[in-house]
């Protein structure tokens, strides 16, 4: 009884976190992974979760058909709406600003005199409130990316290692180190420091976990298949991200650490080299405030893809209804060949349906393979499903 009581708290909590803000100010799924298992062309039609909105932005330069952004918080996709702004404008400079940098000289004069025309009126309200305090000048929290859930976490954390002077400078050596050699050298060294009692303490506070946009349910999984439970496997993620693929192009973890990329180590759609193409690809990206579910059934069609990033996890635990609705409906609105990419906070999925099983080919060799070069490193398994004819 008790128990059920600090279960339905802890849900509470996440529910109102993640019910009232900005959750992700970025992405935290490597699209050059994405990329390479969904194979996307000018025919491709993909329906995918918004998250921040720069993976959607990232696959449009495989040319794709449509991608359709949907998201059940009206704030990331507002987000989504912000920086598809910047190409309609013909700004990489201030794109850079804002999103490169995470903070601008003078965001309001910006927004409102060139930008807030170009945005849909539910992303006028959001940011017509928001942009001075996420991306005016503030000492405290210098940098957008400091702010949403997710952000003010980094913020914590990059606090705590600032206290520690030899520890930040030990790190800074880390994010530059040349070679994976010189990375694991300052990586024994941080370790412990990183992962100390203060930070495991933390990680299994639900306030924590709802601020880094991890449910309940997520973190059980983990504690119940990964030997460790989460601090095992954040221990192993880490040590395996910063010891076996080179840090110096990894801007997932350079943003987390510093608050900001540098126009050699950012995504895809903060480059210089790409914003011509953005420019009208923009055009091809909608987003959709609403479910997976209700998106298809108020647009049915036959989509190429499906990008569900690990929100089945959290419908596995607490709605196998909603679900099954889900899968059914993503099923119906497929064709062969279709491809469905999703990861999870587990080892091993066994939540998938039977119908789903009998449907859909999930090679696990080939996801395998693209999951190790994954720099972020934070999944226990990515799934890339193929329905068949």
């Amino acid at each position: 009884m008790i128990q059920a009581a600090t279960n339905k708290a802890k849900d509470w909590m996440f529910g109102k976190i993640h019910g009232n803000n900005l959750i992700y100010n970025t992405c935290w799924e490597d699209p050059k992974c994405d990329r390479a298992l969904l194979e996307i062309d000018e025919a491709s039609e993909l329906v995918m979760i918004t998250s921040a909105g720069c993976n959607a932005l990232d696959y449009a330069l495989d040319k794709p058909a449509a991608i359709h952004c949907v998201d059940v918080n009206y704030r990331q996709n507002s987000l989504l709406e912000l920086k598809k702004a910047f190409y309609k404008i013909d700004a990489h400079s201030q794109l850079f600003q804002f999103f490169g940098e995470g903070k601008h000289e003078t965001p309001i004069y910006c927004y409102e005199r060139y930008l807030r025309e170009h945005l849909p009126d539910f992303a006028q309200k959001f940011w017509d409130k928001k942009v001075e305090p996420y991306f005016g000048a503030n000492r405290f929290r210098p940098s957008f990316y400091f702010y949403g859930t997710a952000g003010t976490f980094a913020w914590l954390f990059g606090y705590y290692m600032r206290l520690r002077k030899s520890l930040y400078s030990n790190v800074q050596q880390l994010l530059n180190a040349p070679t994976l050699e010189i990375q694991t050298y300052w990586y024994n060294i941080i370790e412990k420091k990183i992962i100390g009692n203060f930070i495991q303490w933390a990680m299994k506070q639900p306030v924590t976990l709802s601020l880094l946009g991890i449910p309940r349910s997520q973190s059980k999984l983990v504690e119940e298949e990964y030997i460790g439970g989460v601090i095992r496997f954040i221990q192993d993620s880490l040590r395996y991200i910063f010891t076996k693929l080179p840090i110096r192009d990894n801007y997932f973890w350079q943003l987390y650490i510093n608050g900001k990329y540098t126009p050699e180590c950012c995504p895809n759609y903060l480059k210089k080299e790409h914003f011509d193409t953005l420019k009208k690809e923009q055009e091809k990206i909608q987003t959709h405030t609403t479910t997976i579910s209700q998106f298809l059934k108020d647009n049915p069609n036959s989509y190429s893809h499906f990008v569900l990033l690990d929100h089945q996890d959290w419908l596995a635990a607490n709605d196998v209804p909603a679900l099954e609705e889900e899968w059914d409906l993503i099923l119906k609105n497929s064709r062969p060949g279709t491809k469905i990419l999703l990861r999870s906070g587990a080892v091993k999925i066994d939540f998938f349906p039977d119908f789903v099983r009998r449907k859909v080919n999930f090679d696990d060799q080939v996801t395998k393979a693209q999951h190790l070069q994954d720099r972020v490193g934070t999944y226990g398994s990515v799934y890339c499903g193929v329905v068949q004819s």
